[in-house]
């Protein structure tokens, strides 16, 4: 005769809990979303924590969930799945490998797999959500994006490898699209939008970079080139954008101070304080 024993489940308690209030809910987290501002049928690219939202039943699982509930597949959910790691490590930093390890790396390194490839500190939401049933994700060895309902496969299809967050990316179809950023306990330093601005100002300095992808049916390790990315501005610039009274919807989804912008509008501010910042070479204190 067969035993049947409760599992004991060990667990220590986390300070998220300690100082959650109550705990949130699929169903809590949706009815915040909707009173930000995040309807049916909106095209929304999203920049998470999980810590900001309080103590979450279901963790990650149950934010995804939310977000899709809100939007409906009327919508289109977008999210960053970048993979910084799957580069040329001569670019390596935060550390570097010794330079008699790159021939190695370069050879060895698995091919980027839409499917398979993990995030790379891109946070436990979007890693939960690359996984989910009907989210596609774009084939670019450092800069791809997943996208789940209506325009997913307008999103997603002919990512160009070259100047990855540029106009022939997601970015710019979220852009085309009238689309908006919902900011969900992050700030502004996490908005990959405001890269599609920086493609957009006069002659931006471009770089190098390399990677291992999939190209009919083969692993090549191939180059491309991309902008040397500024976000170290985008906080100064997000402020400056609000001081001027752009259009953003702030509130709480769970503890979370969360961000609700028109894609379009910050966009196009970006570019314009840019512009302005490279001719004078200082902060810029209207756009």
């Amino acid at each position: 005769m067969r035993v049947h024993k409760k599992l004991k489940v060990v667990r220590s308690v986390s300070s998220i809990e300690l100082h959650t209030d109550y705990p949130k809910t699929r169903v809590t987290l949706a009815e915040d979303l909707r009173l930000l501002g995040l309807k049916k049928g909106m095209t929304v690219i999203v920049h998470s924590s999980l810590k900001s939202l309080g103590w979450v039943v279901g963790g990650p699982v149950a934010v995804v969930q939310a977000l899709m509930d809100v939007i409906t597949e009327e919508g289109t959910l977008v999210m960053p799945t970048h993979t910084a790691h799957y580069s040329d490590p001569a670019g390596w930093l935060n550390p570097p490998v010794p330079k008699d390890w790159w021939p190695t790396i370069i050879e060895e390194m698995p091919a980027f797999d839409p499917a398979v490839t993990p995030t790379y500190f891109m946070g436990a939401i979007v890693e939960a959500f690359r996984t989910f049933p009907g989210v596609l994700r774009s084939n670019h060895p450092t800069e791809s994006f997943a996208a789940w309902g209506k325009n997913k496969e307008t999103i997603i299809n002919d990512h160009s490898v070259d100047f990855g967050l540029g106009e022939q990316s997601p970015l710019g179809r979220v852009y085309e699209l009238q689309g908006h950023v919902l900011l969900l306990g992050v700030d502004y330093d996490s908005n990959t939008s405001m890269h599609l601005a920086e493609h957009r100002v006069p002659s931006p300095k471009t770089e190098q970079n390399a990677g291992p992808f999939f190209s009919d049916g083969k692993r090549v390790w191939k180059s491309f080139t991309q902008i040397s990315y500024r976000e170290e501005l985008f906080e100064e610039i997000g402020e400056v954008y609000e001081q001027n009274s752009y259009p953003v919807k702030k509130g709480k989804v769970g503890m979370a101070d969360c961000r609700l912008i028109p894609q379009k509008e910050l966009v196009d501010f970006t570019e314009n304080w840019l512009s302005q910042y490279d001719q004078s070479n200082k902060p810029i204190e209207h756009a």
